[in-house]
């Protein structure tokens, strides 16, 4: 069965869910239009974009209306296909921003973008070889660049907050099969106001978890991590011997970290909200049996505002919603095969109806 094939209307989160899936070639002449969706709970298509490039990972719907989106042409940095694209609804390009985008991109208050990059360079903390290394920008809408960060100078902070234990798994990692592609970081989430820093004010030490700074994630290593936005310092990591090629990690309103734990090598995946000052797990989803959910690559979590959260299982090209109690009150199976496309979906994105009023109205 395709589309909608679970739906409980009075459990659901009521609203419209973006997805994609990932393009991985640039488009000839005689291929067809790729596809952006936005669709409503029952699986119908509200609006779509055509892209004519490659996608690598993510879209966001933006509040006129607009959808930004990555390309994955990394190799077309010359030629201009490579980076940001805003499209209007009639899928008409209007703004780009050439860069070597990779994995995940935030709209900032100040409608500023921060936008996760990759660079290669020689780190010799890493080894005497060209490694590729994380690089975040901050750019303004005339695209200048205001702010900047290499992953590669922030070994020693890394080392500093990790046990000793962990430090040497990034490490066997960082020397290992994976060596070139050290930190594979695959986030760039700007934490929003929470309880947990108001809880770190209160107790008169460090703020680590302030609104502005910035998660990130080291697939590769199996890191999560916090960078300080006026500093430029890793202030918190966690993760090795816990997590196991992780995406998306973020911060909810309550204070605690929803992370997609792929589980690549455990064999099974998992959703789970940390509480990162007691860095215990308060709240956890697996399937039954645990095997039957498990996408080892690409996939998300969003914890929606009637506390139920949205799961999306890349490799597998399905979404679901569950709530609390982790019963399936929405499932989806993506029915918009693309014989261009990888056939699977990095993540989604649920809008509220009224986020997506002037979109819809546009049609």
């Amino acid at each position: 069965m395709n589309g909608v094939i679970t739906y409980d209307r009075e459990r659901a989160y009521d609203g419209y869910t973006l997805l994609s899936e990932t393009f991985r070639r640039p488009r000839r002449k005689d291929e067809s239009s790729r596809a952006i969706w936005l669709i409503d709970m029952e699986g119908r298509p509200v609006h779509q974009w055509h892209v004519q490039s490659s996608l690598q990972s993510y879209c966001r719907l933006l509040p006129n209306g607009n959808l930004l989106y990555p390309t994955n042409d990394r190799s077309e940095v010359a030629h201009g296909t490579c980076g940001l694209r805003e499209l209007d609804p009639d899928s008409n390009v209007v703004w780009q921003y050439r860069c070597r985008a990779d994995h995940d991109c935030a709209i900032l208050g100040n409608g500023n973008l921060m936008i996760h990059t990759i660079t290669d360079n020689i780190c010799p903390a890493l080894g005497p070889e060209l490694r590729r290394q994380p690089y975040i920008i901050e750019v303004t809408r005339d695209k200048e660049l205001v702010w900047e960060w290499h992953g590669e100078e922030h070994l020693d902070e890394l080392e500093q907050l990790l046990p000793r234990e962990g430090w040497r798994h990034v490490m066997n990692r960082a020397n290992g099969e994976s060596a070139f592609d050290w930190a594979h970081s695959n986030t760039c989430q700007v934490i929003p106001p929470n309880a947990t820093c108001e809880k770190e004010k209160a107790t008169g030490g460090h703020v680590r978890f302030k609104p502005g700074n910035i998660f990130i994630s080291y697939r590769t290593s199996d890191v999560i991590a916090v960078i300080d936005r006026d500093t430029g310092n890793i202030v918190w990591a966690w993760g090795p011997g816990v997590l196991d090629g992780q995406h998306k990690p973020h911060m909810l309103e309550n204070g605690n970290v929803l992370i997609f734990d792929n589980g690549t090598l455990r064999g099974y995946s998992r959703v789970i909200e940390l509480d990162p000052l007691t860095q215990q797990i308060e709240w956890e989803y697996t399937g039954n049996p645990r095997e039957s959910f498990f996408s080892g690559y690409i996939s998300s979590a969003q914890r929606l505002p009637n506390g139920n959260t949205l799961i999306c299982d890349g490799r597998k090209s399905r979404l679901f919603e569950v709530t609390p109690e982790k019963d399936i009150v929405w499932e989806f199976i993506n029915p918009f095969v693309n014989k261009n496309a990888s056939q699977e979906i990095y993540r989604c994105l649920r809008y509220s109806p009224q986020y997506t009023e002037t979109l819809l109205k546009k049609r």
